[in-house]
């Protein structure tokens, strides 16, 4: 897994409009270099207001959106359109205005999707897995950039401190239950699919996510710091704004941008 690099922005505003820039950037270099590309969304106030920064500026336009996959970290058990989905908000921030092909738009299924939470994350999988190429690390795609918020506590995706999902091992998917902040019951790729990404992007907002931070790069345990293992194969970003690095200490290879 590759070792992390901070980038450090003035506020949360300024960090939406530089993550948005950057994702162009990695996008349409992919995409130029291998014809498509792979992007996993978080949900989250600052990963909504990055896919909306990403919508109002003029050069969206350089993504081929009909050739993108877009993909969910994780997701909320809800019926589809709820507006507590991470789907909902990503389609009203950005998806709903950019000439996206609806096939290669891969929501997690709600819960009026007719299957059980479990049967929904093995679905989930098996989309994953008829994605993927016999050149990928596994039964996913090697996702080009897969996008992270991270919660106070450290959890990311759906997985929360010690909960059972932070221990699977073999599944990409798996059903959340009991999830410490409602709704209880989600979905949500775990650590292998995670780190089968090429490129994972943790994007942090706000004093409140100082702590978590410093824990996922001091080198503590991903069981009870979920976001200590948010590692791409190639490279892993914190992008962060001057609130949630405020824990950090140079010793970290803090790296502060303009």
């Amino acid at each position: 897994m590759s070792v992390p690099t901070v980038i450090v922005h003035r506020d949360a505003e300024v960090l939406a409009q530089a993550v948005a820039a950057r994702l162009i950037t990695r996008l349409v270099d992919t995409q130029a270099a291998r014809g498509s590309a792979h992007l996993v969304l978080t949900g989250g106030g600052i990963g909504i207001a990055t896919l909306a920064a990403l919508a109002a500026t003029p050069a969206r336009d350089a993504i081929d959106w009909r050739s993108l996959d877009i993909w969910w970290g994780d997701e909320r058990f809800r019926p589809s359109g709820d507006p507590e989905r991470n789907e909902t908000g990503a389609r009203e921030a950005l998806l709903d205005h950019v000439d996206v092909d609806p096939g290669r738009v891969h929501p997690m299924p709600g819960s009026d999707s007719g299957l059980t939470p479990e049967e929904a994350a093995e679905a989930y999988a098996a989309e994953l897995a008829a994605a993927a190429r016999p050149e990928d690390h596994g039964p996913v795609p090697s996702f080009d950039v897969l996008l992270l918020g991270i919660g106070p506590d450290a959890h990311v995706a759906s997985l929360f401190p010690g909960q059972p999902a932070v221990y699977e091992e073999d599944r990409p998917v798996v059903a959340v239950h009991g999830a410490p902040k409602p709704p209880p019951t989600r979905l949500s790729l775990t650590f292998p699919a995670i780190q089968a990404a090429r490129e994972v992007w943790v994007i942090a907002a706000g004093a409140e996510k100082a702590q978590a931070v410093w824990l996922a790069l001091s080198g503590a345990g991903p069981y009870q710091v979920p976001a200590a293992a948010a590692r791409g194969r190639q490279r892993t970003m914190f992008l962060l704004d001057r609130a949630a690095a405020a824990k950090i200490p140079p010793s970290l290879g803090r790296i502060a941008s303009p």
